[in-house]
């Protein structure tokens, strides 16, 4: 048996009449009957009773039709997603992506997306830039996202953020009238601190060994967010991602711009050898322009 012959039956079922399969399927009266009569020989029993210019179906043709039903269901499912898939309304991604990035700012950017594409089917995950690039070359996730600066090689991808560290104040700071925060203002201030593990530890430490300036650091904690909630708590002073400066909801907490700049950039990455495909793509270009609108 055929697609097309377990069509025609069940149209022959839904119309009562080839007459009526025929123009639910759009074929000829004949090209019906033939279609019905192969499906009777390939089965090896008889589905209809002609009765009074109608045809019945019998037993076994009920019970037949209810498989066949749930079959054409499915034919029905997967040609309705080769179609949304074809119009780019569906589509899979796997992304990774720093902390920094996964704790506000990349869930609004993907639920936005969702909403244009509401068959999408998107898993975050959330991991060190390190292990991000780790899954890109690996070809364990689509999308990667990273923070920089970074000591180990990337693979294709572009920055689509580039700034700087921000100085994290308590609002009633003795330094939040100054325009630019140095690190000869934060002699003596309790510091809130990345660990040693976060690339950027090392940088921020040599800068002010640099410049001979003692801090007190002891409170070390590995994500911006929540450094941030420890400025606003008065626990200290902190160097934080500017990503995390723009999504933090404290009202306490005053951002200024800190000298020597310290870059924190943010890349795009895919993997080399992977062929990108067209949702892929337009993921991507929705981040770019996600980014435009929110990154001033």
């Amino acid at each position: 048996m055929n697609l097309r012959q377990l069509e025609a039956f069940r149209a022959v079922i839904l119309g009562q009449t080839v007459t009526r399969a025929a123009e639910m399927l759009h074929i000829s009266q004949p090209a019906a009957t033939r279609l019905i009569g192969a499906l009777e020989e390939n089965i090896g029993f008889a589905l209809f009773e002609r009765i009074k210019g109608r045809l019945r179906p019998t037993p076994e043709a009920l019970v037949l039709y209810e498989e066949v039903e749930r079959s054409l269901l499915g034919v029905e499912r997967i040609a309705r997603t080769a179609r949304e898939i074809s119009d780019l309304k569906r589509g899979a991604l796997q992304i990774a992506c720093p902390p920094a990035l996964g704790l506000s700012f990349l869930p609004r950017a993907i639920a936005e997306f969702l909403d244009l594409h509401e068959h999408a089917q998107i898993t975050l995950i959330v991991q060190s830039s390190r292990e991000v690039v780790d899954a890109i070359v690996g070809e364990r996730c689509d999308v990667g996202f990273i923070a920089q600066p970074n000591a180990y090689p990337s693979p294709r991808g572009e920055k689509i953020i580039q700034s700087s560290l921000l100085c994290a104040l308590p609002f009633n700071h003795r330094l939040r009238d100054q325009t630019v925060i140095g690190p000869r203002d934060l002699e003596g201030e309790r510091f809130i601190s990345y660990p040693h593990a976060v690339a950027s530890r090392q940088h921020i430490d040599s800068i002010f060994a640099a410049y001979g300036v003692e801090r007190r650091i002891n409170l070390e904690i590995q994500l911006s967010m929540p450094m941030c909630q420890f400025v606003e708590l008065g626990a200290g002073v902190a160097l934080v991602d500017p990503i995390s400066a723009h999504e933090y909801k404290g009202t306490d907490v005053i951002f200024r711009p800190f000298e020597p700049t310290i870059e924190m950039d943010f890349s795009m990455l895919v993997p080399q050898q992977k062929k990108t495909s067209k949702f892929q793509e337009m993921f991507l270009q929705h981040i770019r322009t996600f980014v435009a609108r929110e990154i001033r």
